[in-house]
């Protein structure tokens, strides 16, 4: 499975006040590209910190589920996050980690995920709910479900190395991707 898909099949089995987090690099272009709204945050540059900011509005707006899209290698930079979103709980957060075993953006060296298990280590520190998914179908049924009964959930995604073809930039600058997302939530 691309990443893209997966960004897409997710984005679409929501309603239209979820709310998504991406991380930094060619997921935040990738989510750019396919489904660009007011509703998405996009990360520059601190690799690691989507879920941080994600836990942050999920503990904060109640009403809205958040989507955080992770990939292995930000998702190992910041370990720490997931007992925090474990030990807050917060009902309406998914945390989607698409793992395809690389640090995509900086030239496609190996994470450890092919020997951490991010879904283990996710269960351990409390998510609710664990998938761990390969095809759209699955992708979406597990969406549906996170969607109907109280998180958190964690979905590991797994995808391909491959790339696609886009943008190298965001054309929004840091203060207009956060003045957009704040603006969407009220």
């Amino acid at each position: 499975m691309r990443r893209d898909e997966a960004i897409k099949n997710i984005y679409k089995a929501v309603d239209n006040k979820s709310v998504f987090i991406f991380a930094n690099g060619k997921i935040s272009r990738e989510g750019y590209l396919k489904c660009d709204n007011k509703r998405n945050f996009y990360m520059l540059a601190s690799m690691g910190k989507a879920s941080s900011i994600g836990l942050g509005v999920a503990l904060n707006k109640h009403d809205r589920t958040v989507i955080v899209f992770d990939g292995d290698g930000n998702i190992l930079m910041n370990l720490d996050n997931l007992a925090m979103i474990g030990y807050f709980h917060p009902k309406n957060l998914i945390h989607v980690v698409l793992d395809n075993k690389s640090y995509a953006t900086t030239g496609g060296q190996k994470t450890l995920s092919k020997k951490i298990e991010l879904d283990k280590v996710a269960k351990s520190c409390g998510y609710n709910r664990i998938f761990n998914v390969k095809t759209n179908e699955e992708i979406l049924t597990a969406t549906k479900e996170c969607c109907n009964s109280n998180g958190p959930y964690f979905i590991l995604v797994k995808i391909d190395k491959e790339q696609i073809e886009g943008t190298k930039i965001i054309p929004y600058s840091p203060e207009e991707i956060k003045q957009r997302f704040i603006e969407s939530l009220y």
